[in-house]
């Protein structure tokens, strides 16, 4: 007799063991049955409170228009011993928008479990898995809940250490997504070491070696086909169930030198190219459609650091290497694969307002950066950055310099200009527009009154012609450690001198209907031990929103938000 269970079901009795267990694990813990171990945790919560304002765009969707309140809530719980780890995070989406930001997503449930074992030389793992090999080009499981990145591998892990300082590690399983998880199998192996050279000066070596096997499954693979049978037949391609992914990659160390490379290929098999032509019934043509090649990535990076001064230089080529869980899921969804980014991690307002989204169809990328402490008081930075696509047209361009003037326990004066030359069709998707060129001037100043009283001061202002014209931007910081930090902060949209047939759409319209409008922040956080709590009243410009090169679009806001940090 043959008895199917339903998917359904067997998920719910896989949660409720799973729970089961963790009551008879804190059970067992607090009768004191089991000592040497050791409980920690943490809690993370974001509260949206959504106050309509049609002046910015922050309208029209279900949040401002009935639910009001929108939040996310992370539960995590580890407990370790000398040889068991084990672990879970109990997720929990209310009118959400980090899925979709013009809809709203609810659903609770266990985000995460896990349980590691260690013995002697051996390294086992089971459940929702966080790893990658190398720099993470051909896999990398990780999670970003800032933008509601979650690709753990669901599945089971070993890693044995052959030698000393060599390590061999395996793995099988599914990407997770959400509350499920992908059907395609993802499998890998690893082999990493270390070899020191001392007779060579302190020469050192990080070799290691990668592969990855995935195999779609027939839903999947149907679901291709369906697409590609609406193709006329000269642009049809025959996708393959399986695709190979090697990597090949090395640290090198020699007193201040180091240098990373890190070459991978990937197998002829399907993906989806945004930029090749397909061609309609009707003869038109447009872009975008299923095309089958095989992927090559080489990324170099190379670091020199004596008496003050430093520098870097970065390389990448990539050529065809997107590959996912689902060849033709959207956006930031279902990707195996991490391609680090190239240009600089802009953390201020405006000159972290356009942030180029890594290219993996094509992409070639060249950064230096240089900085040099003079003395005590001044030390210096600069950064360039350039970007094209394998027809060598300008993706990004950015030369970001900085200053740094300190006098002890009482001020730092920080300064700079960032000029910027970004490609606002492709990284936006809009066909026919200009590239945004700017000039970013910005200048923070630190003011100690004490060692627990401080004023920061921030100023910025962005000089450009394009897209959403120029804008101000400033903030006030006053800290009273080690408890209070209060903030207040204002952007503002000075478009004078933008032509309006270079401004896009929307912004046309608010400057017909509404006029220029200011972007408020106040806010308040408090921080005790490891707990942090932070209150703010908000109006945020929509704009898209880069984390490590992978980038998604954020709505306007208008608001308040509360954030919670606690660990225990």
């Amino acid at each position: 007799m043959n008895l199917t269970i339903p998917s359904s079901l067997f998920r719910a009795s896989i949660r409720g063991f799973i729970f089961s267990l963790l009551f008879l694990c804190l059970d067992t813990l607090a009768s004191g049955q089991i000592t040497g171990g050791n409980l920690s945790g943490g809690v993370m919560n974001n509260t949206n409170l959504f106050l309509r304002d049609s002046s910015i765009g922050a309208d029209n969707t279900p949040q401002y228009d009935k639910q009001l309140i929108g939040s996310e809530t992370w539960l995590n719980l580890t407990y370790n011993t000398n040889t068991v780890e084990a672990g879970m995070r109990f997720d929990l989406f209310q009118n959400s928008n980090l899925l979709d930001p013009q809809s709203s997503f609810s659903d609770a449930g266990i985000g995460r479990w896990y349980v590691k074992y260690h013995y002697n030389k051996l390294q086992v793992s089971g459940g929702y898995l966080y790893d990658q090999i190398g720099s993470g080009i051909i896999f990398r499981a990780y999670e970003d809940r800032t933008q509601l990145i979650d690709n753990a591998l669901y599945g089971v892990r070993a890693q044995y250490e052959m030698a000393p300082d060599w390590t061999i590690k395996a793995f099988s399983g599914k990407q997770k997504h959400l509350f499920d998880h992908y059907k395609t199998d993802i499998r890998g192996v690893n082999i990493e070491g270390f070899l020191n050279f001392d007779s060579l000066g302190g020469l050192s070596l990080a070799p290691g070696i990668g592969f990855v096997n995935t195999t779609y499954d027939n839903k999947t693979m149907n679901d291709v086909v369906d697409v590609l049978t609406s193709y006329r037949p000269d642009e049809r391609v025959i996708p393959q169930y399986n695709s190979y992914i090697t990597s090949l990659y090395n640290n090198l160390s020699f007193g201040p030198l180091t240098w990373y490379a890190e070459w991978a290929h990937r197998s002829a098999n399907v993906l989806y190219d945004p930029f090749a032509k397909r061609t309609l019934i009707s003869g038109d043509q447009i872009e975008g459609r299923i095309v089958k090649r095989a992927g090559d990535v080489l990324y170099s990076s190379l670091s020199y650091a004596i008496h003050g001064f430093g520098i870097s230089v970065d390389y990448k080529q990539t050529m065809n290497f997107e590959y996912r869980a689902h060849p033709l899921l959207p956006g930031n969804e279902g990707f195996i694969g991490f391609i680090p980014p190239m240009g600089r991690i802009n953390t201020y307002r405006l000159t972290a307002r356009y942030s180029p989204a890594t290219q993996y169809i094509g992409e070639q990328a060249v950064q230096v950066d240089a900085r040099y402490k003079l003395n005590r008081h001044w030390s210096f930075n600069i950064n360039a950055s350039n970007i094209t696509n394998q027809n060598n047209d300008l993706l990004y361009r950015e030369l970001y310099t900085e200053f740094t003037y300190k006098k002890r326990r009482k001020w730092q004066i920080l300064g700079g200009v960032q000029f910027m030359d970004y490609n606002f069709a492709i990284y936006r998707g809009k066909p026919g527009y200009e590239n945004v060129k700017s000039v970013v001037p910005y200048t923070e100043v630190l003011y100690k009154f004490s060692r627990s009283k401080s004023l920061r001061v921030e100023a910025q202002y962005m000089l450009t012609q394009q897209d959403e014209g120029q804008w101000a931007y400033t903030l006030f910081e006053v800290g009273l450690a080690p408890h209070w930090l209060f903030e207040a902060s204002l952007m503002y949209n000075v478009v004078s001198f933008a032509p309006k047939d270079k401004l896009n759409e929307t912004l046309q319209h608010h400057l017909e209907e509404k006029g220029r409008v200011l972007y408020p922040t106040l806010g308040a956080v408090y921080t005790h031990g490891s707990n942090r709590f932070s209150l703010r009243y908000v109006k945020q410009v929509a704009g898209v929103v880069c984390s490590g090169g992978i980038c998604r679009y954020e709505p306007a806001f208008s608001g308040v938000r509360f954030n919670l940090t606690s660990t225990f």
